[in-house]
C-alpha cells in the first residue's frame, strides 16, 4: 500500500493530539509537517523527536500556515488534515479549496476517532464559540462534584506555548507550579481559577499519558475544552455552552456545531443580556437540531469588590484575550461592568498600544474600547504593561481570570471583574449532576 504524505494544519493543540492518537503509529501515513496559526511564535519550531516517536527521529517541522500552498507542492502532500478550532465554515473550506486545487485531499477527523477512554467518569464542558462562558461553567461543575464528596480533577485543552519537550504532561496544584512551567497569561487564565478553588488541573501535549496520570487521583474528571473544540476524552456527560448574543454561530462555526449537535446538556448563558428575539431564535434552533438535549438557562453574574468606585471614573476595560481576539467579541465582562456601574467614560486604548499589542488591534479591527490581556511571551507581557500604563484613565477594570498584578506593574488602581455562572430556575446543573452520579 502506498504511504500517504500528510500535512496537519493546526494551532498547537488539536493538531498535536490528532497526530499522537491517529497518525503517530499509523504505517499508512507519513506526516511531513504541521502548519500553525493563531498562536504567536509557534511556527518555525519542531515537534520534538521524543514526542513524534520512532518513525520521526528528526522530529516534525512546524511551518506558518501562510506557506500552505507551496508546502503541498514541495512535499508532494496527499492529504491535508484541518485540526484547529473556532473558525467559520467559510474559512475551513477556503483552506480546503487551496489544498484540493494543488491536488491534496482535505480531511476533517470525527471526534470519535481521537477520543481517549478513561476508567473514571468524564464530564466534558465545551462551547460553540470562544467566550460563551465555558470556563465558568466548568468551575461550577467542578464545585458541585467536589461538594458531593468526589475527588475532582480538571483536564484542560492543550496550551503548549513554551518548550514542547517539557510540556508533555503538566500537573498544576499550586501557584508555584505555574512558575515552574513558565505559564503565559493565557495559560494562567485557565489554570489559576481551579487552583483558587483548591482543585488540581492537568494539561500538556500527550493526553494518553495525562489520562493515565489523572485516573490515579480522580473519581470524576472534568474536561475543560479550549475555544469551541470537541473533547479529547470520551464523555459520559457532555455539556455545551451557547451564546445568545451570537445566535446563529452555533451552526456556522467549526467544530462548535459538532458539540452543539452531540451534547447531552445545552447551557444558554448570558440569558439576561440577550433580547427576546435572540433567545427565541436560539431555542427554536435547539428544538430543531438537538431536541434530546436538556436545556439549562443561566446568567453570567458579574462581581466587583467595590462597584461604587467605578461611578463617574474614566475606565480602561481589560478583557480575556482569546474571547475578544479570535473569539470575535467586541467586548467582555469588564466593559459590561463599566457600563453597569456608571463609568464616566470607557477609554480607547488603541492610541497607547505598543508593539504586538498595537499589531493585535490592527489584526482584530473590531476592537475599539477594550484591551485584550495578551501575554504569550515575555516581550508581549512587557508591551501589555506599557500599554496599560500609557492609557489615560482613573481606574482599570480587568476581566482577565487572573490577577494581572502578579505579573506586571500597573501604575494606576486596578479592580478585578470576576464572573460566575448563575442558573435561572430548573433544571440546574446540581440536579443534573446528581442524576449523573446516581
Amino acid at each position: 500500500m502506498t504511504v500517504k504524505r500528510v500535512l496537519i494544519m493546526g494551532a498547537a493543540g488539536r493538531d498535536f493530539h490528532n497526530f499522537n492518537v491517529y497518525f503517530r503509529d499509523n504505517p499508512d501515513s507519513l506526516v511531513v509537517g504541521f502548519t500553525a496559526t493563531q498562536i504567536p511564535n509557534i511556527e518555525g519550531r519542531c515537534y520534538p523527536p521524543a514526542l513524534a516517536g520512532s518513525r520521526y527521529p528528526q522530529g516534525i517541522p512546524i511551518y506558518p500556515e501562510t506557506e500552505l500552498a507551496p508546502l503541498i507542492r514541495q512535499h508532494r502532500v496527499d492529504t491535508v488534515v484541518f485540526s484547529y478550532s473556532d473558525v467559520s465554515y467559510e474559512y475551513v473550506m477556503q483552506r480546503g479549496a487551496v489544498a484540493m486545487r494543488d491536488g491534496a485531499d482535505y480531511l476533517l477527523l470525527a471526534p470519535h476517532h481521537t477520543w481517549l477512554s478513561l476508567s473514571c467518569p468524564v464530564v466534558a464542558v465545551t462551547a460553540v464559540r470562544t467566550g460563551c462562558g465555558k470556563s465558568q461553567t466548568s468551575r461550577k461543575v467542578a464545585r458541585i462534584l467536589h461538594d458531593a464528596g468526589k475527588r475532582v480533577v480538571a483536564v484542560r485543552h492543550p496550551m503548549p506555548y513554551g518548550n514542547l519537550a517539557t510540556q508533555v504532561c503538566q500537573r498544576f496544584a499550586t501557584f508555584e507550579d505555574l512558575e515552574t512551567h513558565h505559564c503565559t497569561i493565557e495559560e494562567r487564565e485557565e489554570y489559576e481559577p481551579y487552583l483558587e478553588c483548591g482543585l488540581v488541573v492537568y494539561a500538556g501535549i500527550d493526553y494518553a499519558q495525562i489520562a493515565r496520570a489523572v485516573e490515579r487521583e480522580a473519581d470524576v474528571v472534568i474536561w475543560d475544552g479550549g475555544n469551541n473544540d470537541a473533547p479529547f476524552f470520551r464523555p459520559d456527560c457532555h455539556m455545551t455552552v451557547l451564546d445568545p448574543l451570537r445566535v446563529g454561530h452555533e451552526r456556522q462555526y467549526y467544530p462548535g456545531e459538532i458539540n452543539f449537535l452531540m451534547s447531552d446538556v445545552l447551557v444558554i448563558n448570558k440569558y439576561h443580556q440577550a433580547s427576546e428575539e435572540q433567545l427565541a431564535q436560539l431555542e427554536a434552533t435547539i428544538r430543531q437540531y438537538n431536541p434530546r438535549a436538556t436545556v439549562v438557562r443561566a446568567a453570567s453574574k458579574i462581581l466587583l469588590a467595590d462597584p461604587q468606585a467605578v461611578q463617574g471614573k474614566r475606565v480602561l476595560a481589560i478583557e480575556d484575550g482569546p474571547t475578544v481576539t479570535h473569539g470575535g467579541m467586541g467586548y467582555g465582562a469588564a466593559y459590561v461592568a463599566a457600563r453597569e456601574y456608571g463609568a464616566g467614560d470607557i477609554v480607547d486604548p488603541r492610541h497607547a498600544a505598543v508593539g504586538s499589542i498595537r499589531t493585535a488591534f490592527e489584526q482584530y479591527d473590531h476592537l475599539k474600547k477594550v484591551l485584550p490581556a495578551l501575554g504569550y511571551y515575555p516581550d508581549q507581557l512587557r508591551e501589555l504593561e506599557e500599554t496599560i500604563n500609557a492609557t489615560p484613565c482613573d481606574l482599570v477594570l480587568s476581566a482577565s481570570p487572573i490577577d494581572l498584578r502578579r505579573l506586571i506593574h500597573v501604575n494606576k488602581p486596578l479592580m478585578r471583574v470576576t464572573y460566575e455562572l448563575d442558573e435561572l430556575g430548573t433544571p440546574d446543573l446540581a440536579s443534573l449532576l446528581q442524576r449523573f452520579l446516581d
